[in-house]
C-alpha cells in the first residue's frame, strides 16, 4: 500500500531494490516521491534503516527527504540522509588516525582559506597583486577536485616560474592545514576518498554497513564524488542512481556530466528506467523545450509527456530594445494577475545578474511587488555600492562612512591597527578621514607599502572632484573604476564571482547613461549630486520584505528545482544566451543548451519568451541576433498572436548540430561569432579613462565627451586649456580630461 500513489514507472524504481538502478528522472517528474517511496519500501520489507545510506547536494533536500520518509514509515535511527560533504565529515570523524589527523580536526571556510592564504604569501614574500588569493584558491580547489597534490600539479603543469610560486603556495597551504589539524571542503571530500580507497578493512566497514545506497542529482557529481559512492557499492552492486542529463547545468563548478552517461559502462547489469511522465508544466511547454534540447547529441534518449491538457502556446515577442523588453515584461504581468494569480506566481529568470537592473526599474515604475532570489538587488551588490561611496566621496568629503567602506577596496595595505591611527589623527584635528590622509604629513606617517596607493586614491578623487564640471557622470565613473584599481583587482582574482561582479559594474555604467540621456532630452544639466540622491531613493524604495505576493527575479543558474505558473525568460539573443563564451565550444553549448530547458521546465501554465533588437548591455550598445535556440524551437507551438520567429527560407544554412544560424533580422547574412559585449565593454572603459595620458600640444584639434570639438591653446605642466566651439574657453586637468586628437 505504501506504493499505491506512485505511477506504473515510480513504482517499478521502488520495487527495483536488488543491483544497479540508473533512474532518469525528467524535470517535474517525481524523483523525489520515486526515491522517499523506495527508501520506505526497503524499510517495510525489514531492512533496517541502518544499512540505507542517501546521499544529496544540499542540506535542505537532505531533511526533506529524511522528512518524507519518516512521514511514510515513522523514526528511522541510523540511516543515513546526509549531503556529499556531511557524510565524508561523517567517515573521518570515526577514522580521523587513518586520514593523519587528530581526532578534535576544524573544518576551514573560504573566509578562514583566503586568511590562511593570505599569511602564507606574506610568509613565501609572494606579491599577492601578481597572485591574487581568490586565483590561488581557485586553483588549489581544481586541484584537489582532480585529486592531485602539489607534486603533481608541478609535474603535470611544467615546471615554469610561475608554476613553481603556484607550487610552493600550494604545499605550504597544505603543510599549514595540517600542521592547524584543519581542513578545508574540498579536503573533506579528498581525505574521505582516500581513508576508503587505502584502508580495506574501513572500506569493508561501510561497504558492509550500507546494503542499498541512493544518489539523486547524479548528474552533479564530481571527480571525487564518484570514486567515493562507487567504492562504496562496489562489493554488492545495489546502487540507485537518481537524475536528469538534461539539467546537468554546473559542469563550471565541476559536475563531470559522463558520471550519469557511462553509469551503464560502469554497471553493465544495470537497470535503467526513465520517469517521462511530467506533473507540472502543460503540453505545449514540454514540447517546446524538448524541441530545443534534441539538438543536444550527448544525451540520453527521453522526452516527457503529461495528462495535463496543452495548454497555452509558447508566446515569443521580438522588442526594439532592452528598455521595451523590460516595459512588456511587467505589462505582460500586469495584465495576467487577477483573482487567481497572484504575483508570486511569476518569474523573470535571465542569464545574467547584469539584466535584472531593467526589470527592477519597470517592476517599479509600475508599484509591482518582487524579490530577487540567490542575488542581491542590483543596488544592493557589493560592487555598485562599493562604487556609488567612491563617487559620494567626490561629492563630499566628509563622508567617512563612504571612506572606511572603499580605503581597502582593493586593498592598500592599510590595517586595522593604521586605521585606528589615522581615525584619531582625524579626530585630533577635526577633520574627516579624507581631508586627513589628503595631508602629505599625515600620508607619510602610513606604512611605506600604503603610501603610494593612498596618494593615488586621494589624486583621483580630489581631480575628479575638482573637474566636475568639465566631466559626464559617466566620464568620472570610468576614472574611479579604472584609476583606483579596482577593475584590476577584480580580473586578477580570475574567477567566476569576479566575472559577474565585473558584468554588473559595467552594467552599472548603462543606468548612469540612462540617467545622463534623460536629463539631456529634458533640456537639464546631469549632475553627480542629482544621480546619488536617484540611487539612494531607488535603493529605499528597493527594499522588499521576505513575504509572498512578489514576483521572483533570478538567474537561470538558480531556478533549477523550482517551479511557476508563469515564466519569462528574457534575453533570449545570440552572444548573451547562448553566451558569446560558449559559441566555439559544442560541450559549452549543450551546456547552455540545457540552462535553456532547465528554465522553459519552471514554467507549469504559461511561458513567455522575448528578445531586444537592440541591447546596452556592461555600458555597450548593439544591435542582437535572435538566439539559436529560439531556431531551433518548433514554431507550431508558438502563439500566433506573438511576433512569432520567421527565417525567409533563402536565408538558411545548417551547423553542425543540423540546426538553423542564419540570420533572423537583417543584421547578419551568414552565420556569425555572436557579439561579446563584455570584452568590448572593458576595453571601452579602460580606453576611456586612459584618453588623459595623450600628450597634445598647441593647436592640436581635439574632441571632447561633454563639450564637442575644439582646438589647445594652451599646455603646462598640469592643466591644458582649450577654446570649444559651444563652450569657449576650458581650463581642464591633464591625466583625467576626457580628450581624444582629431
Amino acid at each position: 500500500m505504501i506504493l499505491d500513489h506512485l505511477n506504473d514507472k515510480q513504482r517499478e524504481a521502488a520495487l527495483h531494490t536488488e543491483g544497479p538502478l540508473l533512474i532518469l528522472a525528467g524535470a517535474g517528474s517525481g524523483k523525489t516521491a520515486t526515491m522517499t517511496h523506495r527508501i520506505a519500501y526497503l524499510i517495510e520489507q525489514g531492512m533496517s534503516p541502518y544499512k540505507i545510506l542517501a546521499v544529496t547536494f544540499t542540506n535542505k533536500a537532505a531533511e526533506e527527504m529524511r522528512h518524507r520518509v519518516e512521514k511514510l514509515v515513522g523514526y528511522c535511527p541510523g540511516m543515513w540522509i546526509l549531503t556529499f560533504h556531511s557524510m565524508s565529515l561523517r567517515i573521518l570523524r570515526e577514522h580521523y588516525e587513518a586520514a593523519g589527523y587528530e581526532k578534535n580536526f576544524v573544518v576551514y571556510d573560504t573566509v578562514d582559506q583566503k586568511a590562511l592564504l593570505k599569511n602564507i604569501l606574506k610568509e613565501l614574500n609572494v606579491d599577492s597583486k601578481e597572485y591574487p588569493i581568490n586565483y590561488l584558491a581557485a586553483i588549489i580547489s581544481k586541484e584537489k577536485e582532480a585529486d592531485r597534490g602539489p607534486e603533481e600539479y608541478l609535474e603535470l603543469e611544467g615546471d615554469t616560474f610561475k608554476n613553481k610560486v603556484i607550487y610552493r603556495v600550494y604545499k605550504e597551504y597544505q603543510k599549514q592545514l595540517k600542521k592547524n589539524n584543519a581542513m578545508d571542503f574540498d579536503d573533506l571530500l579528498l581525505n574521505a576518498l582516500h581513508v576508503l580507497r587505502d584502508n580495506k578493512e574501513i572500506l569493508g566497514e561501510y561497504q558492509r554497513r550500507f546494503s542499498y545506497i541512493m544518489v539523486d542529482e547524479y548528474q552533479d557529481t564530481n571527480h571525487i564524488q564518484y570514486q567515493i559512492i562507487r567504492l562504496l557499492a562496489a562489493s554488492h552492486q545495489n546502487l540507485c542512481v537518481v537524475g536528469d542529463d538534461d539539467q546537468c547545468i554546473y559542469q563550471w563548478r565541476g559536475a563531470d556530466i559522463r558520471n550519469i552517461l557511462d553509469f551503464e559502462k560502469d554497471f553493465p547489469e544495470a537497470k535503467v528506467i526513465k520517469l517521462e511522465q511530467n506533473y507540472r508544466s502543460c503540453g505545449n511547454i514540454l514540447a517546446a523545450a524538448h524541441s530545443v534540447i534534441r539538438n543536444n547529441r550527448g544525451r540520453k534518449s527521453k522526452k516527457l509527456w503529461t495528462e495535463a491538457e496543452e495548454g497555452h502556446k509558447i508566446v515569443y515577442s521580438r522588442l526594439d530594445n532592452d528598455k521595451e523588453e523590460a516595459y512588456y515584461v511587467a505589462r505582460e504581468i500586469q495584465l495576467l494577475k487577477g483573482p487567481h494569480r497572484d504575483y508570486d506566481d511569476f518569474a523573470i529568470l535571465y542569464r545574467t545578474n547584469a539584466q535584472s537592473r531593467l526589470f527592477e526599474d519597470s517592476l517599479r515604475r509600475q508599484r509591482i511587488p518582487y524579490q530577487i532570489l540567490s542575488g542581491f538587488s542590483f543596488y544592493e551588490r557589493k560592487e555598485t555600492k562599493d562604487m556609488i561611496s567612491y563617487m559620494r566621496l567626490v561629492v563630499n568629503s566628509k563622508d567617512d562612512m563612504a571612506f572606511l567602506r572603499i580605503i581597502n577596496e582593493p586593498k592598500r595595505g592599510i590595517g586595522a591597527k593604521t586605521l585606528e591611527k589615522l581615525q584619531a589623527i582625524a579626530m585630533v584635528r577635526g577633520e574627516s578621514l579624507l581631508e586627513a590622509i589628503s595631508d602629505e604629513e599625515v600620508l607619510l606617517s602610513l606604512p611605506s607599502k600604503a603610501q603610494a596607493a593612498v596618494r593615488e586614491l586621494v589624486s583621483i578623487i580630489n581631480m575628479c572632484r575638482d573637474e566636475r564640471e568639465n566631466l559626464r557622470i559617466s566620464d568620472i565613473y570610468d576614472n574611479l573604476l579604472v584609476r583606483t584599481g579596482y577593475m584590476r583587482a577584480l580580473e586578477e582574482q580570475n574567477t567566476v564571482e569576479a566575472e559577474g561582479r565585473i558584468e554588473n559594474l559595467l552594467d552599472f555604467k548603462s543606468f548612469i547613461y540612462d540617467f545622463e540621456k534623460e536629463k539631456q532630452e529634458s533640456g537639464e544639466k546631469a549632475t553627480l549630486e542629482e544621480f546619488l540622491e536617484k540611487v539612494a531613493t531607488d535603493g529605499d524604495a528597493d527594499k522588499f520584505e521576505s513575504e509572498s505576493g512578489k514576483v521572483t527575479l533570478m538567474t537561470l543558474h538558480s531556478a533549477k528545482g523550482l517551479e511557476f505558473p508563469v515564466v519569462f525568460m528574457p534575453g533570449m539573443e545570440d552572444g548573451l544566451f547562448p553566451s558569446h563564451r560558449s559559441i566555439d565550444s559544442e560541450e559549452k553549448l549543450e551546456e547552455e543548451r540545457r540552462l535553456c530547458y532547465v528554465g522553459m521546465t519552471r514554467a507549469k501554465e504559461r511561458l513567455f519568451l522575448t528578445s531586444a533588437s537592440f541591447r546596452v548591455l556592461y555600458g555597450q550598445g548593439e544591435y542582437a541576433r535572435e538566439s539559436q535556440f529560439l531556431r531551433e524551437l518548433d514554431k507550431k507551438l508558438l502563439d500566433s498572436d506573438g511576433d512569432t520567429v520567421y527565417e525567409p527560407q533563402s536565408r538558411k544554412t545548417h551547423s553542425s548540430l543540423g540546426v538553423s544560424t542564419g540570420s533572423l533580422d537583417g543584421f547578419a547574412e551568414t552565420p556569425i561569432k555572436p557579439y561579446d559585449p563584455l570584452a568590448r565593454a572593458k576595453k571601452a572603459v579602460k580606453e576611456h579613462s586612459a584618453q588623459g595620458d595623450i600628450a597634445f600640444d598647441v593647436g592640436d584639434k581635439v574632441a571632447h565627451s561633454k563639450f564637442g570639438a575644439g582646438l589647445v591653446i594652451d599646455v603646462d605642466e598640469k592643466t591644458i586649456t582649450v577654446i570649444f566651439d559651444s563652450e569657449g574657453r576650458k581650463k581642464m586637468a591633464k591625466g583625467i580630461a576626457p580628450l581624444t586628437k582629431i
